[in-house]
């Protein structure tokens, strides 16, 4: 399973119950690649249990002002459509396997 590309169209659908993780990211932020090969295994590894999601903050500007996100990558976790948890920068696997299952 690969992440889920969100848009303002399916941001809410994919947040609002369950865990979700929400990386925001930039095409040309490095510190971005770098977790993003981490993003598609937590992808495969939660499927079923918790929505891996991805924002461009590019092309996705009013989510990223809604968000209130400043800097890239930054990670939401979101419990039932609540911001319950963040990250800031690149961090490790176990970091957000720690946090996720934290909320499962």
């Amino acid at each position: 399973m690969k992440y889920i590309e969100l848009t303002q169209e399916n941001y809410k659908e994919n947040t609002q119950s369950g865990v979700a993780l929400v990386d925001f990211w930039a095409p040309w932020c490095g510190p971005c690649r770098m977790i993003s090969p981490v993003i598609d295994q937590l992808a495969e590894e939660y499927e079923g249990k918790a929505k891996i999601c991805k924002v461009n903050t590019e092309e996705q500007q009013e989510l990223t002002m809604e968000n209130q996100v400043r800097s890239v990558p930054t990670i939401l976790f979101y419990k039932d459509g609540k911001i319950v948890d963040q990250l800031i920068g690149a961090t490790s696997k176990a970091a957000l396997e720690e946090k996720i299952n934290k909320y499962l």
